[in-house]
């Protein structure tokens, strides 16, 4: 029996994933490992945080298994991250990660000075604070030292990949977020390179999600305790993962994400573009291509509100109160701006507001508006996807605030539509694994795996009142931005 390994590479924490072909989940492993913030707004991590992590959890992972029988590992990683390397491979400062907001004059710089046609031209994308090209931007201008010393630019899940097999390499899917990839072409963007101040060389091998890009170096397979001739595929964003890992591939598939950021995923088997840019237009681990939208604060601002201001993490105790007869009546809204936002306002002065509070406003009240704020939010995006003639009537949905049987049944009435939960959601563990058959020959090609392994245990249903009411709700909310947008920078 072949055995595949699916790594996690997440904000938090590092998810190990043990399946066999079949797709039985026969052990998950995680580490948990601190995040930095040196000034507000500012987010980085230790990428040796991740290797330790890593060495940890794969014994742990493969304990009362034949560890002899592992054939493949595959990576979904958090995206955008910059990590740089010197010439002997040594990191040379902290990973700015997705979810850093620091990069504010470089984004203003390539959107206006370059220009957003440009952009788009280029890499059929847009500046956004957490793309990895505004972040060698800031370096080149306020760590110029450690700027000259770049020898490789990775992203994070390339970082283990490295670790693994001693190979700079990337995905088409995960690249596509660095806006250095002509995306349309698969290929390094030579005028973005110059635009950054960096060179082709300076740039990972770019491969297929589910090509193999090497095997396990010997050294690491003996400290891990598994073959040296195990295969490492490329590997995926964290997204594009999650999308296999739910058999979101192929023309038309949707998926809505919450995990510590939200994104709707649309897949498709040729390239486009919205007009405005509004949704990130990238390759996708099939082969094909991808539109998402992305949230910055998804599951996050419900655990900031559970744990940092209530001062619990009983998150079913505090949606108990959320009866039927308050869904679509709550007259207190949240704008879940935390860190900024990205899709589809790109707003990095954006913050997380509440409005609409009375008297009479409870914890159940804030509850209820973050679950829902997060849901209209997606709804932006979806709202974009609509006017390019993409109907979204079915989608499936993962992360960890899908858990919440409440917030899915919101984010159903709010997007009228099929929410498809599946039998095993293990997001880009899972997929991680998948593109590993793949590349170990397994199965094919990606659609095949995916038809073979994934599953519809149940499906959330719009319910037409409420729908209506989320309807005006919506309406209401879309409102509020647009009225704070001139504010939010004096109060910064």
């Amino acid at each position: 029996m072949k055995l595949y390994i699916g790594v996690d590479l997440g904000t938090s924490s590092l998810k190990l994933l043990l399946m066999d072909a079949e797709g039985k989940i026969l052990n998950t492993v995680s580490h948990d490992y601190p995040l930095e913030f040196p000034q507000p707004g500012w987010s980085q991590q230790n990428p040796e945080d991740w290797h330790k992590a890593l060495l940890k959890g794969m014994p742990e992972l493969l304990e009362g298994f034949d560890a002899s029988e592992v054939a493949g590992i595959g990576s979904g990683g958090q995206m955008h991250g910059l990590v740089v390397l010197d010439k002997d491979d040594n990191v040379i400062r902290p990973a700015i990660l997705w979810n850093d907001g620091r990069t504010a004059k470089q984004v203003d710089y390539l959107n206006d000075v370059i220009g957003t046609a440009k952009l788009s031209e280029l890499t059929a994308n847009i500046a956004f604070a957490g793309f990895t090209a505004p972040k060698i931007l800031w370096m080149k201008e306020n760590e110029p030292e450690n700027f000259a010393k770049i020898a490789k630019i990775m992203l994070p899940k390339d970082y283990i990949n490295y670790i693994l097999t001693g190979v700079h390499a990337c995905d088409y899917s995960d690249a596509s977020g660095m806006l250095l990839l002509d995306v349309e072409h698969k290929c390094w963007s030579r005028e973005m390179l110059d635009i950054c101040g960096v060179c082709e060389c300076q740039m990972p091998k770019l491969f297929e999600s589910f090509e193999c890009i090497g095997t396990v170096k010997p050294d690491v397979a003996k400290t891990l305790g598994i073959p040296a001739d195990v295969k490492v595929a490329a590997g995926a964003g964290d997204n594009a993962a999650a999308a296999v890992g739910t058999g979101v591939v192929g023309e038309g598939g949707c998926n809505i994400s919450l995990g510590t950021s939200g994104t709707v995923f649309i897949s498709s088997k040729t390239f486009g573009v919205d007009s405005n840019n509004a949704l990130h237009a990238f390759a996708h681990a099939d082969g094909g291509y991808h539109l998402m939208g992305c949230m910055l604060s998804a599951a996050s601002c419900n655990k900031w509100l559970m744990e940092d201001i209530f001062g619990t993490t009983d998150y079913a105790a505090e949606q108990a109160p959320i009866t039927e007869d308050k869904l679509g009546e709550n007259h207190v809204f949240f704008l879940p701006y935390l860190m900024g936002e990205r899709s589809p306002i790109n707003d990095t002065n954006a913050r997380g507001t509440f409005i609409g509070m009375t008297m009479d406003a409870s914890r159940a009240d804030l509850t209820q508006a973050v679950l829902e704020g997060v849901a209209f939010a997606i709804r932006d995006s979806v709202e974009v996807a609509k006017s390019l003639g993409i109907e979204i009537n079915t989608s499936k949905v993962c992360g960890g605030g899908a858990k919440s049987a409440l917030w899915k049944r919101i984010f159903a009435n709010v997007l009228n539509a099929e929410l498809e939960c599946l039998e095993s959601e293990q997001g880009p563990g899972m997929g991680g694994a998948m593109l590993a058959m793949v590349a170990c020959g397994e199965y094919p090609d990606v659609q095949s795996v995916c038809d073979k392994l994934v599953h519809v245990a149940s499906t959330v249903k719009p319910e037409p009142k409420l729908v209506a009411k989320y309807e005006k709700r919506y309406q209401q909310f879309k409102q509020i931005y647009p009225a704070l947008k001139a504010v939010f920078p004096q109060i910064q």
